[in-house]
């Protein structure tokens, strides 16, 4: 029986929004819908722990007549928008039993139902899934191939008719107390409560950074005395308002929201002031003091040329209570670089070399940013003739290990501004220019790396000449996202790092863009123009078969595109193998080259999409022999933020036969990529 003891109207005017044209997502959240919104008493029919039992390994859909209702306090926020589309409860304020989560399509619930309030959910129409293996209450999902144990968000306008409010007043949630090594399958019905862990620290591999880059989930490990197990994370969103914060680097008690992905326990953060506890030295660990603070006063200030003037001879320790600041010029976002990147100021630059995956995920080390680099007890070598900033290894300067990061690299945080490259000709450079990021103009591939890719199978050296006969090698890594993009075959500046190998000055570029030569050659020769074989810009995949090999995600189409609409596919952090395989293609024996390029636009960390072609297609992908192709990708990840060329991928062995090309995209239970493909094209030159 239902007591409504009173309604409010809500009175909210709507703002005329901006349609914004071209090929960016735009990632702002909408305004919520809140219409019929007020509160209610109900009866509770059952407790989370009677419904999370009705859940057997396939999605479970209570039916449209049924008058259950479930009750339960909100133990979750999202007004820092780190917690998205989800609503968490526990069945007490405190010393719950069970904890639940609810997915919701509805973003700042917080205003409608704050931390603490109590809440009462009508099932019917409602199912119970899981994700990540965590059971969770939303709708059935009815897109094509979906997971038979996963559920879709319930819908806004269907919130308005489920989730009602209590008429009485919100009060704190009492976090239980847990302690890391107390997560394990006995506790699991804690997940969805509010919890606290005393005596908690980040670890020492992740402090000094922020809590999340912008625009990326990412996961924190966090420890305490009772456990070493490494399975126990904070997950914190690029996009919650404190992302750009820097981690607690002290112990004291954590509070959060406790989830699981998988075998994975996961907290969830619904404040920063929820940490505020965590500022107390010692720490577990030994660490005595917050080392990510910093005083340039304290230290002795010195610019990359006294830096270098300190190398004597041999692998040089520095033991002086030395600073360096200077601005990161290059990083591996495209993998060009390994494990290393390039810091430059006014006088010049550097190698910093640092055992590190993924560096331009990590705030300290994106291009453009200024960072502290406390040198005391790092080493400076000469390896193979170039200075380069490391601890030792075989002799020489090698890697910083990754649990030393913290004590050596400090966010100086100020924004990241355009690096200015150093303006040089081939002839002019000199030791004074290794390491620097410099604009050398004019420059062209030699005739006989014409119509190579940049890189080989391994590390590969092309040569650049300029007009006056000057020559140069550009080195690129056969890990690089273009390595197996075609030389441009015509003339333009080139801009990089300058490095060294014994005696020979090398370059580096850090994106495919940075050696776009179009112009005419010095000889006058105009670059080739090619005519189109094939173009698809994905206004529907009547040009392809979609083959799913595993998992339940297929490709399909979105709204999306440059200009709307392209290809698309989502893992969502799933188990995937899905191929996108092209109708058959003939290139003429006419033509004397050819190529394929797209665009792609990717998000989120996970596996890069690869690219196929044959000559020889059975009808299936199993039996099909494939030749990988090697494309540039979109390498930004943190957001939808613009379609990225590929470059021109040679075909040339390909002439004067039917082809076939497909895109195989894999991901792995919690990570996957969204990738976006649009204007797809062969063309060839007579």
């Amino acid at each position: 029986m239902k007591n409504y003891l009173s309604f409010f109207k809500i009175l909210f005017v709507i703002m005329a929004s901006f349609v914004v044209s071209g090929c960016v997502h735009d990632d702002k959240y909408t305004d919520p819908d809140l219409t019929g919104y007020g509160c209610a008493e109900l009866v509770k029919t059952k407790t989370l722990e009677e419904v999370k039992a009705l859940y057997t390994n396939q999605t479970y859909v209570f039916p449209e007549n049924t008058t259950d209702v479930i009750e339960g306090y909100v133990s979750s926020s999202d007004e820092t928008g780190n917690i998205y589309k989800t609503i968490f409860i526990q069945d007490a304020r405190e010393n719950p039993t069970q904890g639940f989560v609810i997915s919701v399509d509805a973003v700042s619930t917080y205003t409608r139902f704050p931390q603490g309030s109590k809440i009462y959910i009508k099932l019917n129409g409602l199912a119970l899934g899981t994700y990540g293996g965590l059971v969770q209450l939303g709708v059935k999902d009815m897109a094509p191939g979906a997971a038979a144990n996963g559920v879709a968000r319930i819908p806004e306008k269907m919130v308005a008719t489920h989730i009602f409010k209590s008429c009485e007043e919100p009060k704190p949630i009492v976090a239980k107390t847990m302690t890391l090594a107390e997560l394990g399958t006995a506790n699991d019905r804690f997940l969805g409560c509010l919890v606290q862990i005393p005596d908690a620290e980040f670890d020492a591999k992740v402090l000094c950074s922020v809590f999340a880059p912008a625009g990326t989930s990412v996961d924190r490990q966090l420890n305490d005395p009772t456990t070493s197990v490494t399975t126990r994370v904070v997950r914190n969103s690029g996009f919650a308002s404190f992302a750009n914060q820097t981690l607690p680097s002290g112990k004291g008690t954590f509070i959060g929201i406790l989830s699981k992905f998988n075998s994975s326990y996961q907290f969830y953060i619904n404040k920063l002031s929820d940490l505020a506890d965590m500022k107390h030295f010692p720490r577990k660990d030994g660490i005595t003091s917050d080392p990510c603070g910093i005083t340039e006063s304290d230290y002795t200030m010195k610019t990359v040329s006294e830096v270098k003037q300190l190398f004597n001879g041999s692998l040089t320790q520095i033991t002086a209570n030395h600073l360096l600041r200077a601005k990161v010029t290059a990083n591996d976002e495209t993998g060009n670089l390994f494990k290393y990147v390039y810091v430059e100021d006014a006088t010049g630059g550097i190698r910093v070399n640092i055992n590190k995956t993924d560096l331009y995920r990590d705030e300290r080390f994106r291009v453009g940013k200024e960072v502290y680099i406390k040198l005391k007890d790092l080493y400076i070598g000469n390896v193979n003739g170039e200075l380069q900033i490391g601890q030792p290894f075989n002799g020489n300067a090698g890697q910083i290990a990754e649990v030393d990061v913290y004590k050596h690299f400090i966010d100086t945080k100020k924004p990241a501004t355009t690096v200015v490259p150093t303006e040089r000709t081939i002839a002019q450079l000199t030791n004074e220019d290794v390491g620097r990021y410099v604009k050398i103009k004019n420059v062209q591939f030699i005739d006989a790396d014409l119509g190579k890719p940049y890189a080989s199978g391994t590390t590969t050296n092309r040569t650049l000449e300029d007009c006056s006969g000057s020559k140069i090698f550009l080195r690129t890594s056969n890990f690089a996202s273009f390595s197996g993009v075609e030389v441009d075959g015509g003339k333009g500046d080139i801009y990089a790092i300058v490095s060294k190998f014994n005696n020979d000055y090398q370059l580096w570029i850090p994106f495919l863009v940075n050696a776009d030569f179009d112009n005419p050659r010095c000889d006058g020769t105009v670059p080739a123009v090619y005519t189109t074989i094939f173009s698809d810009g994905f206004d529907t995949l009547a040009n392809w078969t979609a083959v799913n090999i595993e998992g339940t995600q297929v490709w399909s189409t979105t709204t999306f595109g440059n200009p709307r609409p392209s290809a698309i596919m989502d893992g969502n952090r799933m188990l995937n193998e899905d191929w996108l395989v092209s109708k058959k293609i003939a290139i003429p024996s006419t033509f004397t080259d050819a190529y394929v390029s797209f665009e792609t636009d990717g998000r989120f960390s996970g596996n890069p999409l690869e690219l196929y072609v044959t000559d020889n297609y059975t009808g299936t992908v199993g039996t099909t022999n494939w030749t990988k192709l090697n494309p540039g990708l979109d390498t930004d990840l943190n957001a939808f933020s613009g379609f990225v060329g590929s470059g021109k991928v040679n075909l040339k062995s390909y002439l004067n036969k039917e082809v076939v090309f497909a895109f195989k995209y894999t991901s792995v239970v919690g990570s996957s990529t969204t990738w976006e493909v649009d204007n797809f094209a062969v063309k060839g030159t007579k």
